[in-house]
């Protein structure tokens, strides 16, 4: 089975403008996502799918694969899938499962990308599958920045958004608390199709992606992982991650 990880990544954010370069233990942020990916067996090949040339330039630069893309891309699968269909055409076949990974998760770990890929390679019924963990404090269950979801029984998503979900509003306080890990393997030709539906109105309002196939009546899988995955949004973010990656196992096998 042929299992790409795509890793889209621009300079432009609005809350962090250039945090893909953002230095951590002497590596661009880009760097440790790139390297810690390729750790999995499960992946033929990582890319950096990227509108910036800084960006491009960098991967090139220690080894790794980069893929230009249109800077008119306000989505993350967008840039996903044009990449895709360019190495598709590069390497001269087809890919079976493309993992959308994000450029400002520097700890990721290879199980949580095989976690997440186990799904989509043991059942044909499921086309996307997302990662989630819980949430350990209130403060960061009410965090804006952190994508909130609720899952059902067979722990597939009834909903993501950024306010605290379930409401601990109503007298019941203890609630379960769980939050999105960005990594996203889609089936191949569903990224595609993904990215032909129009925008719907709940995933415009809670600027969360994965609402537009909950709102079209089909299913995101959701697989717990215990792993804890730290997203960079602000300067605040950064040095946190900064501090905990010192003592991260990982780094030595590529820094």
């Amino acid at each position: 089975m042929n299992i790409i990880g795509i890793i889209p990544a621009r300079m432009a954010s609005s809350r962090f403008p250039n945090k893909p370069m953002a230095t951590i233990l002497g590596m661009p942020m880009i760097g440790h996502c790139y390297k810690r990916s390729k750790m999995s067996s499960l992946l033929s090949e990582v890319y950096v799918a990227t509108c910036d040339k800084e960006i491009y330039d960098y991967v090139n630069s220690i080894g790794g694969k980069a893929v230009m893309t249109a800077n008119t891309h306000e989505r993350a699968s967008d840039r996903t899938a044009e990449a895709l269909l360019k190495i598709e055409k590069s390497i001269g076949k087809k890919v079976d499962i493309v993992v959308m990974l994000q450029g400002d998760e520097p700890m990721i770990t290879p199980e949580m990308i095989e976690g997440a890929v186990q799904p989509l390679m043991h059942n044909k019924n499921i086309k996307i599958s997302n990662l989630y963990a819980k949430i350990n404090t209130v403060a960061e269950f009410e965090d804006p920045n952190e994508v909130k979801v609720v899952v059902d029984k067979e722990e597939y998503a009834i909903y993501f958004s950024r306010e605290a979900i379930p409401s601990r509003k109503k007298g019941v306080l203890d609630v379960p608390m769980y939050k999105q890990v960005c990594i996203i393997p889609f089936e191949r030709d569903f990224l595609l199709e993904y990215n032909d539906m129009e925008q719907t109105p709940l995933e415009i309002i809670e600027s969360v992606d994965m609402m537009r196939i909950l709102e079209n009546g089909m299913k995101v899988k959701m697989i717990f992982t215990e792993k804890q995955s730290y997203a960079v949004d602000t300067q605040e973010d950064l040095d946190n991650v900064i501090e905990k990656m010192k003592s991260d196992n990982l780094i030595s096998k590529y820094l």
